[in-house]
């Protein structure tokens, strides 16, 4: 069919999935039936790629090589050929800024080591989420620095949402220009490279693969999903999102909990 979207960008938590982090019934019939009609889809998360495996799997990217975009789109994968066609990381000085940063305001930095984390505790409530969220281990060091081999594409600050809110501004104003800095969650504050976001990683792919700002849609719920929602041919927020994204959105939709994707979907498709 020659529809007049070809691409479809979905974020995870709040928005693809429930509160129960499945995908709804209706929800998934719907993706599926837009992708035999031959529309590509893109999973562009905040989490790592591991956690955002079993949803590329439920919708069958692989068969249909759509993309994953985890970490924010420091990295573009391409689900059918499992090429990383897009990484970009974080410089070491970065990193060791931002590492000085949390010890200096009391929070937890933690961050990547393939398919585990890497911290200097295994106990803190927000790290126990990071990792339940995207079933992944944790390995505990005494020093976090000491333990990185490859340079990571993301740190996370760990804190209470309304201490977060406070030092965010003071973080980004000491790390300058060489890293992007935003909350995904209210309790999660990342540190990426600069010029990463969601909205730069669906530009590069969508540059790389002939498809049209126009001819793109994407669906978020969180401070994360803003640029994505704004640069998007159609932005839909979900009714369960954060005002910000609200505020730039051409559609906001039924929550999470009610196939919101779908309704919009159903519509467009």
């Amino acid at each position: 069919m020659n529809y007049k979207h070809k691409i479809v960008f979905l974020d995870i938590d709040g928005t693809l999935t429930d509160s129960s982090k499945n995908i709804t019934p209706k929800t998934l019939e719907s993706l599926m039936r837009i992708q035999k009609d031959g529309v590509k889809l893109a999973i562009a998360s905040g989490r790592p790629s591991k956690g955002v495996i079993p949803y590329a799997e439920a919708l069958e990217l692989e068969k249909y090589s759509g993309y994953i975009l985890p970490f924010n789109g420091c990295q573009i994968i391409n689900y059918g050929s499992k090429e990383v066609v897009y990484k970009n990381a974080l410089s070491m000085e970065v990193v060791k800024k931002a590492y000085e940063l949390s010890k200096k305001y009391n929070v937890e930095m933690i961050t990547y080591k393939g398919d585990s984390i890497l911290s200097e505790t295994d106990d803190n409530k927000y790290l126990l989420i990071e990792a339940t969220i995207n079933k992944m281990d944790i390995i505990k060091v005494d020093d976090l620095l000491d333990n990185i081999e490859e340079t990571p594409v993301k740190c996370l600050l760990l804190g209470d949402g309304d201490y977060l809110e406070k030092i965010e501004p003071l973080i980004k104003e000491q790390l300058g220009e060489n890293a992007n800095v935003f909350r995904s969650e209210p309790f999660f504050l990342e540190v990426v490279p600069q010029g990463i976001d969601k909205a730069a990683a669906i530009a590069e792919l969508i540059s790389g693969i002939g498809i049209a700002r126009e001819e793109t849609v994407a669906f978020g719920d969180g401070y994360n999903d803003v640029s994505m929602i704004k640069y998007a041919g159609l932005g839909v927020a979900m009714e369960n999102g954060c005002e910000a994204i609200k505020e730039v959105a051409d559609i906001i939709t039924k929550d999470n909990n009610h196939d919101g994707i779908a309704e919009v979907i159903n519509n467009i498709f």
